[in-house]
């Protein structure tokens, strides 16, 4: 005999012919399978009133109507349900979300690093965009979308700088780069990049570079968009990464990029330029300065942004968990890397 299952459409159109024919409740129950209390319970939820010829209101079982009832209260239990009704996966959702972790991050990381073995915890990213999109404000008079890195509706055709004409000197294309480097399979192999502050205010902006295997992105503030700033920046950068962790980077063609064969002279790496027009062939890089772009959006005047502020957006985004890391973040992956080059 079936149990704790819903009625199908099937089993509705069957129980009304059963109905209309006059078998007894009892009968429709031993015919559909089912206990008596279960058939009595789905008459009295989802019969419907008719007036019959004489004017009087009875009340008959319809198929049609009774699966009608039956679906509408089902999406009325799922809308009114509380997705996030533990006080603490709830603390753990708002928590992170305030810290700029993706509901994706939020449920991998809780399933699969912080609780595993503990169903209580495991929540879908479906679920926390569902609550975070049914709630009013919070507290601080703050949506919870506003947290979310892509909480723009619309967005606008951005236009980026225009690729320098003159010859990088030493230039050392791509296609040149290690198979190690292309295919992620050793640590040291970076990709570099400026991000442009406000126009005509002072000039200032960030030299980024981002690890292409723990995808760790490191980032300095620069005085403007010149190939010295750029080169005192990544001098800064690769300073404080261990030796093992410093074999290459990969830039792109703007002026900035003139003196990139300093590094080789101060730290023996090996600097690649990409294409012409080839932002693709540095997406590590461009996926990087769009997680800091969520902290600094396009028009921030870093003249007003402090090192410490900046560094501060930095370790934030290292120290999410990663989807591509099985929920690892990028700075626990880059010291496992750093740990086993040194063993």
């Amino acid at each position: 005999m079936k149990t704790h299952q819903k009625f199908t459409p099937e089993e509705r159109d069957l129980l009304a012919q059963y109905l209309a024919s006059g078998v007894t409740k009892t009968d429709c129950a031993r015919f559909l399978g089912r206990s008596r209390q279960t058939v009595m319970l789905e008459i009295k939820r989802n019969q419907s009133w008719l007036t019959n010829g004489d004017g009087q209101r009875v009340q008959v079982y319809i198929p049609i109507s009774a699966q009608a009832k039956a679906v509408a209260r089902q999406q009325r239990c799922a809308h009114n349900k509380q997705e996030l009704k533990n006080p603490d996966v709830y603390a753990y959702v708002t928590k992170h979300l305030r810290s700029g972790w993706s509901p994706e991050q939020i449920a991998g990381r809780l399933k699969l690093i912080d609780h595993p073995d503990d169903a209580h915890w495991h929540i879908t990213h479906e679920t926390i965009y569902a609550w975070i999109y049914h709630q009013p404000q919070n507290e601080t008079g703050q949506y919870w979308y506003e947290y979310l890195r892509r909480k723009q509706k619309k967005r606008k055709k951005q236009h980026g700088r225009t690729v320098h004409r003159v010859r990088i000197p030493d230039r050392v294309s791509i296609s040149m780069r290690p198979q190690a480097a292309n295919d992620r399979t050793e640590m040291g192999h970076w990709e570099g990049d400026s991000v442009e502050g406000k126009r005509g205010s002072t000039g200032r902006g960030l030299h980024t570079e981002v690890e292409r295997m723990s995808r760790k992105i490191e980032a300095e503030k620069v005085k403007n968009l010149t190939s010295r700033q750029a080169y005192y920046a990544q001098r800064r950068i690769f300073d404080r990464q261990p030796e093992a962790a410093r074999k290459s980077t990969t830039l792109d063609n703007g002026r900035e990029t003139h003196e990139h064969y300093r590094l080789r002279k101060q730290f023996g790496m090996m600097t690649y330029h990409a294409h012409p027009y080839s932002s693709f062939e540095r997406g590590t890089n461009e996926h990087g300065n769009w997680h800091l772009r969520y902290y600094f959006p396009k028009g921030t005047d870093f003249a007003t942004v402090t090192r410490t502020e900046l560094q501060a957006a930095v370790e934030e985004i290292n120290n999410r968990p990663r989807k591509i890391h099985h929920f690892l973040s990028a700075n626990e992956v880059y010291y496992q890397l750093v740990r086993k080059a040194k063993v």
